[in-house]
Formats: structure tokens, sequence, C-alpha cells
């Protein structure tokens, strides 16, 4: 009788941990209950798709001792960190993907890792935060347009995976184009900002979205009971885009940096202009501070000292100065 109770709460833990759907192999499915998921498997052409927190401890128990993976496979799904990858293992796939968090006051370039193993029957699918790519494949099993089988199921994921990537480059280019514009106008402090944070994000998308690239690769060229010749067809041209994805990235970095140098060299050219038209101001006050000085050194022999016109001649006198260095400058083509 001690242990019911126990049983009981690792059965609720698992249910508020996860999310289970039986697929029917047509395109549709339902939502079940943990205790479906443990103790029913799925009869043809059903499976099982299960999706877990693998941060919760009990999670991380029933993986080890309930899911039928061996024990390597298991660690491998629940490490801290990982890197998009593809291993064939336990008469599946162990895969790692990467997706663009979207999530409410998040940074797309701050990537959700999927780990997913995918099997004949049943599919497990884990991570920490929200995958966006997820909720949109629940929608479409939920309206019955959802993968026939576990081939299907990666295919319409990783392609939902890219056009969320697809998304976010398509803003970065929006958004390097604003700044072109905006710096062929007015050039300043803020705009300098919004190029660097443009070039971090694309610097971090690239970091995961290139092995990520490597990964799917590498998934299109195994040759796996789980895939058809279509489903790899599929994976050959998800990678395929993906790689023009990074490209565009790439551009999109590359551009940002132009934009950068050509706000610099505005910047740069507008504190020159500055520090220029100073420098003229100063030339022509130094001569006329120097006349100045020499006046009110208050000794005698000051000319004009004890005339009532001697203010009146030395204004005039300092105004024709500073009228004769403008047109000297001028001459000389100095301003």
């Amino acid at each position: 009788m001690s242990d019911e109770p126990s049983a009981v709460d690792d059965t609720q833990a698992l249910e508020d941990a996860s999310q289970s759907w039986l697929l029917d192999g047509q395109g549709g499915g339902r939502q079940v209950a943990w205790g479906q998921v443990a103790d029913t498997p799925p009869a043809d052409p059903e499976w099982l798709w299960v999706h877990l927190d693998y941060s919760r401890p009990s999670v991380q128990e029933w993986m080890y001792q309930h899911s039928g993976l061996q024990e390597l496979t298991v660690e491998a799904l629940l490490q801290a960190e990982t890197r998009p990858r593809c291993v064939p293992t336990d008469n599946g796939l162990l895969i790692f993907l990467r997706g663009v968090n979207l999530n409410p006051g998040a940074e797309p370039e701050d990537m959700v890792s999927l780990r997913m193993w995918i099997g004949e029957r049943r599919i497990y699918t884990l991570g920490l935060r929200r995958l966006l790519s997820l909720d949109d494949l629940r929608a479409l099993i939920g309206r019955g347009g959802g993968p026939e089988s576990p081939g299907d199921f990666l295919v319409m994921l990783v392609n939902l995976l890219l056009d969320r990537v697809g998304v976010v480059i398509d803003e970065l280019y929006d958004r390097v184009d604003d700044l072109e514009a905006a710096v062929v106008t007015a050039a300043g402090p803020a705009q300098r900002e919004q190029l660097a944070g443009i070039r971090h994000q694309a610097i971090t998308l690239r970091r995961f979205l290139a092995p990520q690239r490597e990964a799917l690769n590498r998934l299109s060229t195994e040759r796996v009971s789980l895939l058809s010749g279509e489903h790899l067809l599929y994976l050959r041209e998800a990678a395929d885009r993906l790689t023009r994805l990074v490209e565009d990235l790439d551009a999109a970095r590359e551009r940002a940096g132009v934009v950068h140098e050509s706000l610099v060299s505005s910047l740069t050219e507008q504190t020159n202009q500055r520090i220029y038209i100073l420098s003229v101001i100063a030339a022509i006050f130094l001569p006329l501070s120097f006349v100045t000085g020499l006046l009110g050194i208050n000794v005698g022999g000051i000319p004009g000292a004890e005339s009532s016109l001697g203010f009146p001649l030395v204004v005039v006198g300092m105004l024709l100065v500073a009228v004769g260095l403008l047109l000297f400058f001028r001459w000389r083509r100095w301003f």
C-alpha cells in the first residue's frame, strides 16, 4: 500500500511533463493520456508520438527504465548541450535539431534544442522550451493533415523548422534594407547599434544552422527502413533549402557589414567636417585674439587710447581683418 501513492504521483508527474499523440496513419490523430502511452502499444497502422520535458527527474527515470531504448541512446537524448547531428541507433534514428526561438520576449538567435528518436511505431521528442514548429505540427494533426508515417513526421517537422528560420532571415533582410535607407538620409549612433545587433544575430544563427545543414545532408543519405526514397528526396530538398537559407544569412551579414562601413564613413565625414569648420573659425579668431590681447595689456603707448574714435576704429579694423581672412581662405580653397 505504501508504494501506491508513489506510483500515482509518478504517473501524474509524467502526465504533466509530456504530451502524447496517437496517430492514425492517415494524417490525423488524437491526444492520449499517459496511461495509454505506458500500457498500450500502438496497433498497425497507428503509431505514437510522445513529447517530453527532459529536465524533469520523472521523465529521465522513465526514459532509462521504460522507453525501450539503450542506455547510451537515452544519455544522448538527455545531454545538457547538443549539436545538430543524425545517428542510426536502436533500429531507428537519433536526431538532434535546432529551431529558432520565437517565444514572446525571447531572441530568435537563442535557438531551441530538439532531440528525437524515431522508430517504426514510436517517436520520442524531447525539449525544454516551447517550440512553435511542434505547435504547427500538432495543429496539422488536429486538422487531419499531419504525417501518415514516422518518415512523414520527420520530413514535415524539418520543413516546419525551416519555415520559421526563413521568416527570421527575411526579417533580418528587411531590417538591413531599412537601415540602408536610413543611413543615406541620416546616420547616427542608433543605426550603429541596430547594425551591431543584426550582425550578432546573423553570426549566432549561422553557428547553429551550418551544423544543421550537415546533419540534414547526412540524414538524406541514410538507408533505413523508416525512410522511403520519397522521404530521402524531400530531405535532400530540405538540406538544399537550408543551404540557401545559410547563404542568405551570410549575404545579410555581409550587407550589414557594408552598411556599417558606410555608416562609420558617414559619421567620420561628419566629424571631420565639424572639426574643419571649428579649425577655420579658430584660424580667423587667432589674429583677432592676438590684437585684443595686445590692446588689453594696460600699459602706456596703446594707439587710440586717448581718442574717442579709438574703439570704433579697432572694431572696424578687426572686422576688415576677419573679412580679409575669409577671402584668403576662399582664394586658397580652404573654405
